[in-house]
């Protein structure tokens, strides 16, 4: 666990203003010799390579691939339609108030530092900050941007929202010039956690990092360039085109991802799962889809327990496929422990219902996957089979889900999936390829490979619709203000409609409405 080691130096950073004192002595004395007073932006930079994937009680119940059943006060959230902070601002604190705001005073600090060898670590913190920005704009629509994180280095305390299409047209610029400007004999960043010294896949050299920055850079150009497959075509052709003419990922060796180790670091939502085990619960659709084509992920997916209210004493849960049932969704708990109405009850201190495995995928030691092969392998499917591309999209298709299936020998308490597995997999009747049904078969798989990935799975489920999900009619909350039933955005914190409240109501007035129903500007009805 290389990156363990590492991530040590990156948990605290402190900035230190130097103040000038009136005497020689005074100085002296009010001076900490241990203070922190230089700041090194690489390590700015590798703190905020472990940006927010999206929460199980988010991102995850939206796309329904987890639910929590219990409709009591801090309990409320998507499986009821209801708009609750608490489940709404993860995104944005994750991404704000620690990632951008390193990432934006790291590349104050290297453009302070001219003449210096570090165009390859200004690069990378360009092409990270707009990750993780896409992440927020596809989230939560219109943002600050231009103006965020800079109310130490430009005074702006009150940020003005910036049109989300904006934005994205300003993320393509940031992708292809970083990308343009990584230098092979440029340095070597040894603090990148993901292709760096401490990293799971170190390549020891500039050139090698290069490369590998150079396919992550372009692979994130191939998921911006999908975005607009609704909305403008021929614009989403050329990005496409363009990201993959520069070179994507071609090997699950070229993932970006950070592990941890379960204990000193662990995977925060998915400890949470542990801890508060009584609210774990896999969704109805996603159980329903891996038991009808035996898929071999499951059992590393899901599982039902002793006891759903204490996940952790039972350290060899079932894992059977035939034995999993998903909670429907918009049901409370109260109903589904009721079996009169047809539900199946209650079991120990909770539900008589598949959880998430809390020892495999979701396990405190899991890695967080960003940016994969496999993805990227789903993304080209779909491009090539729109036309956008040269290329084989069922062979594109089958190499995604082969790329998938490969890597989830890196989670904990698994063994790899054989070849022989995923070949009996792919000739599965719901997962075979056809040119009839491509696009849904694509995006399904995306569905299933973003399984630990609620941003970029809520993304593409809204971008795409697939898979063909059932709408949730627990109540109308989803089908005012103009909605079809479905989430198509989070809320803004409320705070900022004190904080910052004159940029608030702008923003809320420019998307039509601060609600769960107005759309991101490439989510076209």
């Amino acid at each position: 666990m290389k990156t363990i080691k590492y991530i040590k130096h990156i948990v605290f950073v402190c900035l230190v203003i130097g103040m000038g004192g009136c005497d020689e002595d005074f100085v002296e004395v009010n001076t900490n010799p241990y203070a922190v007073t230089e700041v090194d932006p690489a390590l700015l930079f590798a703190g905020a390579q472990r940006s927010h994937l999206g929460n199980w009680s988010a991102e995850h119940t939206i796309v329904q691939h987890f639910v929590n059943p219990f409709n009591q006060g801090a309990t409320l959230g998507f499986n009821f339609n209801e708009d609750i902070d608490g489940v709404n601002n993860p995104k944005w604190n994750g991404s704000y108030s620690s990632d951008i705001r390193n990432l934006e005073q790291a590349l104050i600090l290297l453009g302070q530092d001219e003449g210096s060898n570090r165009t390859n670590l200004t690069s990378m913190v360009r092409i990270w900050k707009a990750q993780i920005f896409m992440g927020i704009v596809d989230t939560y629509a219109d943002v600050p941007y231009f103006d965020a994180a800079k109310a130490v280095s430009e005074l702006i305390y009150f940020p003005t929202y910036d049109d989300d299409e904006a934005i994205y047209e300003d993320l393509y610029n940031e992708l292809t010039e970083a990308i343009a400007a990584l230098n092979p004999n440029g340095g070597f960043v040894s603090e990148d956690l993901f292709y760096g010294a401490n990293s799971e896949q170190p390549t020891g050299s500039a050139s090698a990092q290069v490369a590998k920055w150079r396919k992550l850079g372009n692979s994130l150009l191939l998921r911006l360039g999908m975005r607009y497959s609704k909305l403008n075509a021929s614009r989403a052709e050329s990005i496409v085109s363009e990201a993959v003419a520069g070179g994507v990922m071609t090997s699950n060796a070229d993932n970006a991802y950070v592990k941890y180790d379960g204990s000193t670091f662990t995977q925060g939502e998915n400890n949470n799962l542990r801890n508060f085990s009584f609210f774990n619960y896999a969704a109805e659709p996603l159980v329903d889809q891996l038991k009808s084509t035996d898929d071999p992920r499951g059992q590393y997916m899901i599982a039902t327990y002793d006891d759903p209210g204490a996940v952790a004493n039972d350290t060899d849960p079932d894992t059977d496929l035939a034995n999993q049932f998903g909670v429907p969704i918009g049901v409370s708990d109260l109903q589904l422990s009721d079996t009169s109405l047809g539900y199946r009850g209650t079991n120990g201190a909770g539900l008589a219902y598949s959880q998430i495995n809390i020892f495999a995928v979701a396990s405190p030691a899991a890695p967080d996957f960003y940016v994969t092969y496999a993805q990227t392998s789903l993304l080209m499917a779909e491009a090539a089979f729109r036309g956008w591309i040269s290329g084989d999209p069922e062979a594109l298709y089958e190499q995604g889900i082969r790329a998938d299936m490969q890597i989830y020998e890196l989670y904990p308490n698994t063994t790899p999936i054989t070849n022989a597995e995923i070949n009996a997999y792919l000739a599965e009747p719901e997962v075979a390829y056809d040119a009839g049904n491509a696009l849904e078969l694509i995006n399904t798989q995306y569905w299933l490979v973003n399984f630990r990935n609620g941003t970029e799975a809520f993304a593409n489920v809204r971008r795409s619709g697939f898979p063909d999900l059932e709408r949730n009619d627990f109540n109308d909350n989803l089908l005012a203000n103009g909605g079809d039933g479905f989430v198509h955005r989070m809320t803004y914190p409320d705070r900022e409609a004190s904080a910052n409240a004159e940029n608030y109501a702008a923003a809320a007035a420019a998307i039509g409405g601060d609600n769960l129903v107005s759309r991101v500007f490439w989510d076209v009805p």
